[in-house]
């Protein structure tokens, strides 16, 4: 398979220091090596451009959303370089970055499948909007935004109108969701599916309902959006809003597996690597095991 490798090198979504330096600290760690010895072709086409932006400025552009034009300008480049690789017949591989950039990806992907479905695999709902984000950070709005949800400028980022369907959302792994979230999990009738939920009901029941709903959907494509701080904190110090209580290694190996199985994953994002937060390199360590597994699986 030929891999392009887009890097995102942004973290004015999570408004943190350290989620920036993901893309070059995955280089460093040999993702392209890692890749490649499953026999694909990888391109490793650098990383988007960021402006610069003074932290005095973050709210220069809306008053509720810390940095908003820069981010609505990459996600616009990085849609458009999703767009472009999955025309080629590539397979975009986007690393982040904090995950504002999920909403270039979706709209890359949505643009070229009619019918897209995106599994949200976080620690949180990321479907929040400017009205009901108690940060401002726009890294929890980039899911609500891609179904339509929230302000034009994210909306319409790439081209106007909704990019994935709410009935072909799936959130997996969500323990720290705020209330305006919750609601509107509600209203969109989501496929939401917590920690409680894989807890209880193991995470081999909740694969087959997302592969049944899947089919049921008779989605083109999948493309699946990945964020460190699924996994349970104690696992991953090295992202920006480490929650307790979630996923193990297994079981996102489980998942990745059985999406991987389907042949409907035609784009991935991994976000959230935070280098100033890590400890000896653990969390890089755990992505690049994970992108290890993942490339070994698809064909």
């Amino acid at each position: 398979m030929d891999v392009s490798l887009i890097g995102v090198p942004i973290n004015y979504g999570c408004d943190k220091d350290g989620a920036q330096h993901g893309p070059e600290k995955l280089r460093e760690k040999k993702i392209v090596e890692v890749i490649k010895k499953y026999n694909h072709s990888i391109y490793d086409l650098g990383n988007l451009y960021v402006p610069k932006v003074s932290d005095s400025e973050k709210y220069a552009f809306h008053d509720k959303m810390k940095y908003l034009k820069p981010i609505v300008e990459v996600n616009t480049n990085l849609a458009h370089q999703v767009y472009s690789a999955l025309a080629s017949g590539n397979f975009p591989f986007v690393i982040g970055g904090d995950h504002s950039l999920g909403l270039g990806s979706i709209s890359g992907a949505s643009r070229y499948y009619t019918n897209l479905a995106v599994v949200w695999i976080d620690a949180h709902g990321d479907i929040n909007t400017s009205e009901t984000s108690p940060s401002g950070n726009v890294h929890g709005m980039p899911l609500a935004a891609a179904m339509g949800v929230g302000c034009d400028s994210l909306t319409d980022v790439y081209y106007k109108g909704v990019k994935v369907k709410p009935e072909n959302v799936f959130i997996v792994g969500a323990r720290d969701l705020d209330e305006g979230e919750i609601q509107l999990a509600k209203e969109k009738n989501l496929n939401l599916y917590t920690m409680a939920d894989i807890k209880d009901r193991g995470i081999e029941a909740v694969i087959a309902e997302i592969n049944q709903r899947l089919q049921k959907n008779e989605v083109e494509a999948v493309h699946v959006s990945f964020d460190m701080d699924a996994l349970d904190s104690e696992l991953v110090p090295g992202t920006g809003t480490p929650v307790c209580d979630g996923m193990s290694i297994a079981e996102v190996k489980l998942l990745f597996k059985a999406l991987m199985d389907t042949k409907l994953v035609k784009s991935m994002d991994l976000v959230e690597l935070n280098t100033r937060l890590d400890k000896d390199d653990i969390t890089a360590e755990v992505a690049i095991e994970l992108v290890d597994w993942t490339f070994n699986l698809i064909a």
